[in-house]
């Protein structure tokens, strides 16, 4: 088991795992940290515990600090200029007719790179927009084209469920979500239905599909025959939540049969 502390991050709303490094660290704390995008501001998320060396990714970083005032005025000053730098890219886009819609800018804390994320239908050579980014800001510029996934991960909004977007509220990483997930919870196969703000399908559509793959193990399959003690029939529907499944015999019609 190894001491670490969970830091997260506004501009990449991500779980790291760091060396607390003999910091007393509580939840809410602000650190300094060193990330690949450079040195950054994390909130920790949860202080520091013991975890398994097998969930982590050795050798850890250490907390640099604590943020001091100076840190944070700096991260404010650091925002404001990312800002700016925004329209900057959006202005010399345009003037270099590339089709790139901007999301956002982030300047990490000690000015050596100032990351922008688009989004974009197609391969964009930005070589020459970079190029007058960093004429103008100094610094490494990184261009990071991003998905409609991740640009409902960094604006937010409500879902159909009228709660704020999963993936910007608690949700760290993508998981894998199918079509066979809907088809496995007897969900209608409508895009207004199972398809979130991003226009791919719902985040959500995971979160109880194990449940419903161990629940119909006992089930047998909807229009296989199935041997009942009223006879051979047709199963034509299963209900997991009532345990029941209906058969159809024809000239006897559907009955409903329990599973033990």
């Amino acid at each position: 088991m190894i001491e670490v502390v969970a830091v997260s991050f506004e501009s990449i709303k991500h779980i790291y795992f760091y060396s607390p490094d003999g910091l007393p660290l509580k939840k809410g704390d602000l650190v300094v940290v060193n990330t690949d995008y450079g040195i950054q501001i994390g909130v920790v998320s949860k202080g520091c515990y013991q975890e398994k060396k097998e969930n982590l990714d050795l050798p850890l970083e250490k907390v640099l600090r604590l943020a001091t005032s100076s840190d944070l005025q700096k991260n404010k000053e650091n925002k404001k200029i990312a800002d700016k730098a925004l329209l900057d890219a959006r202005k010399f886009s345009k003037e270099l007719n590339l089709d790139m819609n901007f999301i956002d800018a982030f300047y990490n804390l000690d000015k050596t790179q100032l990351l922008f994320s688009f989004l974009s239908d197609a391969r964009v050579d930005f070589r020459e927009l970079a190029k007058k980014l960093a004429q103008k800001y100094k610094t490494r510029i990184e261009l990071r084209q991003i998905g409609v996934r991740d640009k409902a991960k960094k604006i937010g909004g409500l879902g159909p469920c009228g709660l704020f977007l999963c993936c910007n509220s608690f949700l760290t990483d993508f998981n894998s979500v199918s079509i066979n997930m809907a088809k496995n919870q007897f969900l209608a196969l409508n895009p207004s239905k199972i398809n979130g703000v991003c226009g791919r399908l719902l985040c959500c559509l995971g979160y109880e599909n194990d449940v419903y793959t161990e629940l119909k193990k006992d089930f047998p399959k909807v229009g296989m025959i199935a041997d009942t003690p009223m006879g051979m029939g047709k199963v034509v529907s299963i209900d997991i939540f009532k345990r029941t499944y209906s058969v159809d015999f024809n000239e006897k019609g559907i009955m409903e049969f329990s599973v033990d």
